[in-house]
């Protein structure tokens, strides 16, 4: 198929806002981008995949002067770092757009003023209450204890001219689109809060420039004034196709985006706002919108005002890229809050890609090299399990193509991990080992033998797009031509050619020695510009928690307290929301065990939990003591301690 011929699948991630380092946070939606881009390429698309920096604004304004610099010479050293990290990572995006750059900035011009001439902005006033480090304005119903509802820093009132948008104009346009396009707007809990909180409680016309600052483009028509981020950063994904401008068959070409990734907070603006304006612009619509959960640590947001941010530079320089990688889409639900920890990073590494996949291809490739001189034979004797291991990994190329295709990366990559499995249960059944030792059996050996190469062979091209690094490994190890790499290749079994000498190379990821690494990384995130990151990143380690005296253990006010009720965070997929009655009180508390339990196995039951613990937000809501569970080390197993049968007024001791 020619270029021309190609599908085409355009990709996007949010540009991002350098007033600091990337955080892993920011590396997920780059990975998860990334991923489906590679995945796409392979398979047969023409793909544009889009990613760069939002650089306006009074926060960039300010950091610069802190710094004594003039914003561009700051932006210019910050945006060298983000290029040097995307580097690292192998991130094959196919543009980087700055804001500040003239492409974008003449047609953001254009764009602002096709607006305002069609009526669709108009100059108005605004008062209200501003976050400086959102950048944003809030009523004062929206404001949390006087402060920013969402970075809870202090806010100040204000009074400015501004132009605005007619939002109100598209809002049933917009409620049309949700209702009709379930799709649209992804996961569908995403869809149901924007539709059900925003769109149906009816929208605002929405302020769209600045006079408080001028670090921005200008209104080309009343220069006082500098278009605000709603127009400014949201178009970088039409002026990157050079939409407006003398060319734009790269518009013409790839326009509408068939997915804008990013995390749900900034969802909002990408499900509501932008196909607003695009609907004033009579410019088609996206067609996906996905906006993937969190990274949590310890249940909470990272953010460097609260010293828990994990930066993935350390991780890549000792563990490998391709290790950041597997965990990230591998660990989280894409479309769900994820809770990092160390262990689980580690634990997750020694599991699946050491003791799985690498010791797959090591014991395959030195059985070849020990019992047949390096050399894959093929026969046609078949083992007594060759068909059930052939119909496994036969099956799952389709199954992960379809996972991939929904975004769904975690189901995908557990579809390949359960292939890699069967092939290791298969050395275990057929013990090629003990056939090695009875030469009447020869072509039984061959047939493992070449039964699991091919199999590696067919695991590794559907691997290849998520773990580039480590799949070029394996292929070299297995001496894999070019055209046995292939998308359609995956889908036949028996195409590795009978002589095939295998080389041997190094191990793919070495064993990890938890406790001894869990103490490194304690240290690592620990910098000038995270002050509090040493103390928030030690995690709770299985085997070496810090003693305590029975004095310690008097402080704590234990209670059973029967489960009212149970209901999920309505900001956190992974908290549970509970209504427990102790006595005559009754109290919430919120816990992080949303991953083990739906919220009906837990109505009626009752618990013990800790009930003097100091009360604390997360996510916008107060926790009054914590509930007692148990985990397995692997954190894959938690089961809360159960109480049924003493009474609810009791205490523990």
């Amino acid at each position: 198929m020619s270029d021309t011929q190609k599908k085409t699948f355009y990709v996007t991630t949010p540009i991002y806002y350098p007033s600091g380092n990337l955080h892993i946070g920011h590396t997920y939606t780059t990975v998860a981008a990334d991923s489906i881009a590679r995945y796409k390429r392979f398979t047969g698309y023409d793909v544009r995949f889009l990613t760069g920096t939002d650089e306006h604004g009074e926060k960039i304004q300010k950091k610069a002067k802190e710094m004594g610099m003039e914003p561009i010479e700051y932006l210019d050293g910050m945006i060298a770092k983000i290029k040097a990290l995307w580097e690292k990572m192998e991130i094959s995006y196919d543009d980087f757009i700055r804001t500040t750059e003239p492409r974008h900035e003449k047609l953001v011009q254009d764009i602002f003023t096709k607006l305002y001439e069609k009526g669709d902005i108009y100059l108005g006033e605004y008062e209200g209450y501003y976050c400086v480090h959102d950048e944003a304005y809030w009523t004062e119903s929206q404001l949390v204890d006087g402060n920013c509802p969402d970075c809870h820093r202090p806010v100040e009132k204000r009074k400015e001219q501004s132009y605005f948008f007619r939002l109100s104009k598209y809002q049933d346009r917009l409620k049309k689109l949700f209702e009709e396009n379930p799709d649209f707007c992804y996961p569908q809990s995403r869809a149901n809060e924007m539709l059900n909180n925003f769109i149906n409680k009816g929208l605002e016309d929405l302020s769209v420039s600045r006079t408080s600052f001028d670090w921005g483009i200008k209104v080309p028509f009343d220069p006082k004034h500098v278009i605000y981020v709603w127009v400014d950063a949201l178009s970088n994904y039409i002026t990157a196709l050079g939409y407006g401008s003398g060319d734009d068959s790269l518009y013409q070409k790839y326009w509408p985006a068939n997915v804008h990734l990013m995390a749900k907070e900034i969802i909002r603006f990408h499900s509501i706002i932008w196909p607003a304006m695009l609907m004033a612009l009579d410019i088609p619509l996206p067609k996906q919108v996905f906006g993937h959960g969190w990274i949590l640590f310890a249940a909470d947001k990272m953010s460097k005002s609260k010293g828990n941010v994990v930066y993935p530079e350390p991780l890549i320089e000792r563990y490998g890229i391709d290790a950041l990688k597997y965990f990230l889409l591998r660990e989280f639900t894409f479309g769900q809050d994820g809770n990092y920890t160390n262990s689980a990073f580690l634990n997750r590494i020694n599991s699946d890609l050491v003791n799985e996949l690498g010791n797959l291809l090591s014991r395959t490739v030195s059985m070849i090299e020990k019992y047949n001189d390096s050399v894959i034979i093929k026969t046609d004797v078949k083992t007594a399990f060759h068909d059930d291991l052939v119909n496994v990994v036969t099956a799952m190329p389709k199954i992960v193509d379809e996972k991939m295709n929904k975004l769904m990366f975690h189901e995908a990559l557990e579809e390949i991990w359960k292939a890699i499995k069967r092939c290791n249960k298969y050395v275990d059944e057929t013990m090629p080992w003990a056939l090695a030792k009875d030469e009447t059996k020869k072509d039984e050996l061959n047939c493992v033998l070449y039964d699991l190469a091919e199999s590696l062979r067919i695991i590794t091209v559907m691997l290849s797009s998520t773990l580039n690094s480590t799949s070029k490994k394996i292929f070299e190890q297995l001496n894999v031509p070019d055209e046995l790499k292939t998308f359609d290749s995956a889908f036949t079994f028996g195409l590795t050619i009978d002589g095939t000498k295998v080389n041997k190379g190094e191990i793919l990821f070495p064993r990890l020695d938890v406790p001894k690494e869990l103490e490194i990384l304690e240290n690592l995130f620990s910098d000038e510009e995270n002050p509090k990151a040493e103390e928030k990143a030690k995690v709770e380690k299985s085997d070496e928690k810090q003693e305590i005296t029975i004095d310690d253990f008097a402080k704590l006010d234990l209670r059973v307290g029967k489960i009212l009720e149970v209901k999920k965070h309505p900001d956190a997929d992974k908290l549970l929301v509970f209504k427990i009655k102790s006595g005559d009180e009754t109290r919430q508390i919120i816990s992080g065990i949303a991953k083990f339990y739906e919220p009906e196995q837990l109505v009626g039951k009752n618990i013990v939990y800790v009930a003097n613990l100091k009360p604390r937000k997360l996510r916008g809501l107060e926790s009054h003591g914590m509930i007692l569970s148990a985990a397995t080390p692997d954190d894959k197993n938690l089961i809360v301690l159960n109480a049924d049968g003493i009474d609810d007024t009791a205490t523990v001791s």
